[in-house]
Formats: C-alpha cells, sequence, structure tokens
C-alpha cells in the first residue's frame, strides 16, 4: 500500500530530505521547520520508497540551486514580488535570509497550504507574506489569480518547484501561457528532467506515486525550448550533475562515473549534464 495519497504528499516527502540536510554540520541550507512539517508522514513515505534516503541527493542540491537563483534575483534583478505555485511545504519566506520589504506569496491547494500554516504560521516570516488557496489545474480560477498577482509588481518571479513534472505537456502549456500573458512576471524558476530520468524515476518510484494519483508525466525532449513557444526563454540552467560535483552532494557512484565520462562522445556529455536540472526562464 502507498503512502502517498494525493499530490500533495509529495511535499512531505521532499520536506523529509531538507530536514536532513539541515542536520549536516556542512548543510548549505538550514530549515528549521522541515522535520516539523514533514512528520511522521513523512517520514514513513521516505523510508517506503526504494533507495528512498540515497536518493536524497538530487531534492537538496535542486533546493540549493533555486535558493541561489531567488538571492541572485532579488539583489541583481531587483525583484519585488515573489509568487510560489505549488508551495507545498516550501518554508523559504520564513528561513532565508529576504529583504523585508519583498512580497512572497504562496499558491497551493487550501489542505497542504491550512496543514503548513497551521504548523508554521504564527511564526515570524523575514518578508510580507501571504497565501492564495486555489487549486491550480482550475484553468479560470488559475489565469484569474495569476493576472491579479502579475499586476502588482513589474518586476515579479514565479516558482514552481516540484510542480511541472506531475503535469502533462498541456497544462504546462496551459500554465506558460497564462504566465506570460501577465506582464509582471518577468522571470520564473523551474526544475525540468530530460525523458530518460523520468523512465527511470518510473520504474523506481511510479506504484508509489500513481497510487496516489500523480504520476510523473512531464520531461520534453526540447528541453527548456518547449517554453520558447510561449514567450520564456532560457537564462540560467543549473545544471544538478554539476551542481552536486559543486555543492559536494554527489550520489556515491558518481565518483566511478566522472572519470570515464570523459571519453564519452560531447553530444553525451551535454545528454548527461542536462540530464536534470533548474533552469531560469526569462520573459522574451
Amino acid at each position: 500500500m502507498s503512502l502517498i495519497e494525493n499530490v500533495s504528499d509529495t511535499a512531505r516527502w521532499v520536506a523529509v530530505y531538507r530536514a536532513m540536510e539541515t542536520a549536516r554540520p556542512d548543510a548549505h541550507f538550514r530549515d528549521p521547520y522541515a522535520a516539523r512539517l514533514a512528520g511522521k508522514q513523512g517520514e514513513a513515505i521516505v523510508d517506503s520508497m526504494k533507495r528512498g534516503r540515497q536518493m536524497a541527493w538530487a531534492m537538496i542540491v535542486r533546493t540549493a540551486s533555486i535558493d541561489s537563483l531567488i538571492v541572485d534575483a532579488i539583489h541583481n534583478k531587483k525583484v519585488d514580488l515573489i509568487v510560489n505555485l505549488a508551495a507545498g511545504l516550501d518554508a523559504r519566506p520564513w528561513r532565508m535570509e529576504l529583504p523585508a520589504s519583498l512580497h512572497w506569496v504562496d499558491v497551493d491547494l487550501p489542505g497542504i497550504l491550512d496543514y503548513k500554516l497551521g504548523l508554521i504560521g504564527n511564526e515570524k516570516t523575514r518578508c510580507h507574506y501571504e497565501a492564495i488557496k486555489v487549486d491550480l489545474t482550475d484553468k479560470a480560477r488559475r489565469e484569474a489569480v495569476l493576472q491579479q498577482l502579475g499586476a502588482r509588481s513589474q518586476r515579479a518571479l514565479v516558482i514552481s518547484e516540484g510542480l511541472l513534472i506531475y503535469l502533462t505537456a498541456e497544462d504546462v502549456r496551459g500554465l506558460a501561457n497564462d504566465l506570460a500573458a501577465a506582464p509582471g512576471f518577468r522571470w520564473w524558476i523551474t526544475d525540468i528532467a530530460h525523458p530518460r530520468l523520468l523512465k527511470m524515476m518510473t520504474r523506481m518510484w511510479g506504484k508509489n506515486v500513481n497510487a496516489g494519483n500523480a504520476p510523473f508525466r512531464f520531461a520534453p525532449a526540447e528541453g527548456t525550448k518547449f517554453f520558447e513557444a510561449s514567450g520564456w526563454k532560457e537564462a540560467v540552467f543549473l545544471s544538478s550533475m554539476e551542481e552536486s560535483h559543486r555543492l559536494d552532494r554527489e550520489m556515491p557512484q558518481m565518483k566511478y562515473w566522472r572519470p570515464i565520462m570523459r571519453f564519452y562522445p560531447k553530444r553525451w556529455k551535454e545528454m548527461m549534464r542536462r540530464f536534470a536540472g533548474v533552469v531560469l526562464l526569462e520573459r522574451t
């Protein structure tokens, strides 16, 4: 029996990984709320998954990479509004060093936001914080919320961490179009996977996520070029492989693979570099 009952439960799963990194003396980020938010259910989900704890590195690297892009966007792009779509149990407004003047909006399903705010809602955030409860699969409501938020700023950043992989290509296209229709959204941070990685994840964890009606779906063969038709272009790509090496959070096998990879064709090495990563998209 799977412990993932719906897509929101994947947020508990990822929160366990943030708690694991936080407990390290050499942590790249510290999320003092992660263990509380993950709870016993989050721990049970990770323990029920094949190589659940061994694969923590991938989510830790993703979190650290997105943190770095957020910091850069605030300081160098003068972003004054961040909209976090499918925010789940993300605690960045509470844990990161953010300008007090920054406005941060979490958008997600009522159940997961009520759960998060019930646990840490009384803690002080580092910036102005707002939670908007909406089902992002409801196209009409999504369009209305994004239009409203996009009108608040001319230098807004959108984050969709861990969201797109659960959507169909058609749904992602619709979201990309909706974001482009609101001129205030200038930048968009998201994670992206290669089709081969999607197949590997499905083989490893497909039964777990499918049981919770949260199958892995989106991994475009054209990579970040998928977004160009909707008015977005790649500005920065942070490869999970390269970032994991830089952060010293590589999967154990990489110390054997790295010397061998030097002898592979250039095309294959580029495919591996883009096997997974975090991208900063910019409005064209």
